[in-house]
């Protein structure tokens, strides 16, 4: 199974007001493991930065002005993502600034049932806490003392960690599909126990065994003599 651990950052809240993504990093994870593989870019939004944007994530004219334009990296972006699941962290966000993207270049919309929310997921698992990825790192343990600013590709990577812990840690519990059912049901099961090196001592006395078969032998008719 192939999930895509995804985040951006962008020059405001709104891309109906004119605000642009310029920055996406995505984390591939194959069986809710990472394989290494990343996508990761920078983008000329084409419009200046506002001051509070600048404040989340650092990413200023000067440093974006050469950077390629959405529609230069459109394409790659859509191949690394393909139609597997989308994990993200307040998915409505991203999700309506990948979308308006994609509008303005005439290109097919992600479909927003590809996008897993894990704010939701986290919220549903802890009503009334805390969160955000911050509070959600604390609480699972996950090191995210780099994380001075917001950075797509780094909180890929610390939701990825955070995403395994929200659907039960890295030890994902007794389900099998059919084949791996199938393979266990074919698997012998050894029933030899390993012989002890030195045989314990009894634990009765000799009396006591002679106490014990003497009663045995007042039973009538007992259940395991009747059976052959």
């Amino acid at each position: 199974m192939r999930e895509i651990v995804l985040d951006t950052e962008t020059t405001g809240f709104d891309p109906l007001s004119g605000d642009r993504i310029v920055e996406i990093g995505a984390v591939e994870l194959v069986n809710h493991l990472p394989t290494g593989e990343t996508f990761h870019v920078y983008i000329n939004p084409e419009r200046s930065m506002p001051a509070g944007a600048f404040e989340v994530h650092g990413l200023g004219d000067e440093f974006l002005k050469d950077k390629p334009k959405f529609a230069e990296i459109v394409d790659d972006f859509l191949a690394f993502v393909g139609s597997d699941p989308m994990i993200i962290h307040n998915a409505s966000f991203d999700m309506k600034f990948l979308n308006a993207e994609l509008k303005w270049l005439n290109k097919p919309e992600l479909p927003w049932k590809q996008a897993v929310d894990t704010l939701d997921m986290a919220r549903k698992k802890f009503p009334g806490a805390q969160n955000s990825l911050d509070a959600l790192c604390r609480r699972f343990s996950v090191d995210n003392s780099n994380r001075e600013l917001h950075g797509a590709l780094l909180d890929s990577e610390l939701l990825a960690e955070v995403y395994l812990e929200l659907i039960g840690g890295r030890q994902q519990g007794m389900s099998f599909d059919k084949a791996d059912a199938e393979a266990v049901r074919n698997t012998p099961i050894s029933t030899v126990a390993n012989k002890r090196p030195n045989e314990l001592p009894p634990r009765i006395s000799t009396a006591e065994k002679e106490a014990h078969d003497a009663f045995i032998e007042t039973l009538k008719e007992p259940l395991w003599k009747t059976l052959n």
